[in-house]
Parts: C-alpha cells; sequence; structure tokens
C-alpha cells in the first residue's frame, strides 16, 4: 500500500468516526428533550401521550393533599384556563407553595393524574418561569375571547 493511499484510508475513517459520534451524539440529545405544555394543551391532548414532558402553571390554592406515607403529595396545576392533577413522590423544594408557578417534568399516567419525576418551584417572589408565564398569558387571552364569544350569542 502506497503513502498516499494510507492517508486517503485514514482520512475516510477519521471522517467515519466522527460522523458515528455526531450521531451517538444527537441520539442522545433527542431522547433526552422533555418539550412544555401548559395544562390547556394537556387536557386538549396536545402533549405526547406515552413520552416524558414538562407540565407548569400555578399550584391551585387548597389543592394540595399528603399521602399517609408522608413523600407521595398530590395537587393541581393550572394555567387558570384548565388544571390537570399531578402526583409526586419525593421530597417538594422549599418554595413549593399553592399559589405559586411550579414547572414538573413527568408523564400522563393511565388514570388522566400526570405522574411527575420532578417539581421544580420558583426561586423568590418575582420569578417566574418564561414557559410558565407564556401559557398563562395565553390561556388568560384564550379565555378573555371566548367569553366574549359567550357574551355576543344570544
Amino acid at each position: 500500500m502506497k503513502a498516499r493511499q494510507k492517508r486517503l484510508l485514514f482520512v475516510a475513517f477519521g471522517i467515519l468516526g466522527v460522523g458515528v459520534a455526531a450521531l451517538l451524539a444527537i441520539n442522545a440529545l433527542r431522547s433526552n428533550i422533555a418539550y412544555f405544555f401548559s395544562p390547556s394543551q394537556v387536557v386538549a391532548q396536545e402533549a405526547p401521550a406515552n413520552a416524558v414532558y414538562r407540565l407548569g402553571g400555578l399550584v391551585v390554592k387548597d389543592s394540595l393533599q399528603r399521602q399517609p406515607d408522608g413523600l407521595t403529595v398530590t395537587f393541581d396545576v393550572t394555567d387558570q384556563v384548565e388544571t390537570v392533577r399531578v402526583r409526586y413522590t419525593g421530597i417538594l423544594p422549599d418554595l413549593f407553595g399553592e399559589g405559586q408557578g411550579v414547572v414538573t417534568k413527568g408523564r400522563m399516567g393511565p388514570d388522566g393524574v400526570f405522574v411527575a419525576e420532578e417539581v421544580l418551584a420558583k426561586h423568590d417572589e418575582a420569578y417566574m418561569p418564561p414557559e410558565v408565564a407564556d401559557s398563562l398569558k395565553t390561556a388568560h387571552a384564550k379565555g378573555v375571547s371566548q367569553a366574549a364569544e359567550g357574551a355576543k350569542q344570544p
């Protein structure tokens, strides 16, 4: 084998190795993506049925219920138009509370309750995750337009 053929073979294997590494990295990133959905989108079945995604909104006041095991809690998350029931087993963040913004990560259970594997709460009084703020604005705009349409109909 000549030196030129050896260099070509080396370059071809290098390109092939970089391509395989890129495909593996893209596949790993794709499997870790968790899209954000509001309660209105979940109720409208826009969220994937068997995939992990993030659900965010406000924790409904007086909806927090602790189970006897001490770790399992259920609460409702709303975007002020629709509400989704959430079940979480674990220790809640210190800043978690009713009436506060929250983002949960998990999947919808067969019983129609969102089973969270992670719960994130806002970190100060003025902060709300951008996704939650946007979904609340969108849901509020939809609710106002639906109320206006309902008032126009005799």
